[in-house]
């Protein structure tokens, strides 16, 4: 069993997403997600990575064709345990850097949303991408999610009082980008480097969007808020999440392509 196996089978990522700091990324990629999906009649929709199923399942539940491929089977389990049968979801294991299993152009919209987190070579990254626009329908929406570097220099080598530790272990470059590895778990980008990867792929950006933006940086305050002041962070967070000056400070990033 890897490093990612392990954590998964221990980590409630279901119940991160619950919460009311984790809702804010979630009903973010939601609402990005809807605006892909919308006027496309009975869209064909793939997750790469779909974890316990939160996208995948309440797209499903929505009356959504849906592919869920995941790598992880505790994951996998708990996806399938949440279905009835009902719905049009199809369920498979599967890596983001081999979808032969699926066939080209076959979907209207591909979501990575968890991928990009653990992959740590470019060449990795280059192919995962490669397999999501290869099934892809011209035309169709791409859309990819990355944890961004700077959120974990300020909070974990900083906030934490990490520094010495990180320092020790060379897991920063001279001018603070943040080295991982497998044991590490989590891969971290700059937007230039989203950029480039995009670059090399016959699609368009239409958009690159913080999904949390500044909320980790205040999570107990963000789950204590009454409904109302939520709702006002809310609108405080869909008012700027497409601020380009800001998306780098976000933990969570998703960027929204177009293949040509």
């Amino acid at each position: 069993m890897n490093y990612l196996e392990n954590y998964y089978n221990a980590y409630d990522e279901e119940g991160r997403l619950l919460s009311r700091h984790g809702q804010v990324e979630y009903l973010t990629t939601m609402k990005y997600i809807r605006e892909c999906l919308a006027g496309i009649a009975d869209p064909a929709v793939l997750e790469v990575g779909a974890g316990t199923g939160r996208y995948s399942v309440t797209l499903a539940k929505e009356g959504f064709r849906v592919t869920a491929v995941e790598l992880i089977e505790h994951n996998l389990e708990l996806l399938r345990a949440k279905l009835d049968g009902t719905e049009t979801i199809t369920a498979m294991q599967g890596n983001a850097l081999d979808l032969s299993a699926l066939p080209d152009g076959a979907f209207d919209l591909t979501m990575v949303l968890g991928p990009m987190y653990h992959l740590y070579t470019k060449e990795d990254k280059h192919r995962a991408l490669t397999e999501a626009v290869r099934v892809t329908k011209p035309g169709g929406y791409i859309l990819v999610a990355y944890c961004m570097n700077e959120p974990t220099v300020i909070q974990y080598v900083f906030g934490l009082n990490h520094l010495h530790e990180v320092m020790e272990l060379h897991m920063l470059t001279p001018d603070w980008h943040c080295i991982s590895q497998p044991k590490d778990l989590f891969e971290m980008v700059r937007t230039e480097e989203i950029a480039a990867l995009d670059a090399a792929f016959p699609v368009e950006r239409r958009k690159l969007v913080a999904t949390d933006g500044a909320t980790n940086y205040m999570r107990d305050r963000i789950d204590a808020m009454d409904d109302a002041t939520f709702a006002k962070w809310m609108d405080y967070h869909f008012t700027i999440c497409e601020r380009q000056d800001l998306i780098g400070a976000s933990h969570h990033t998703l960027d929204i392509l177009r293949k040509q």
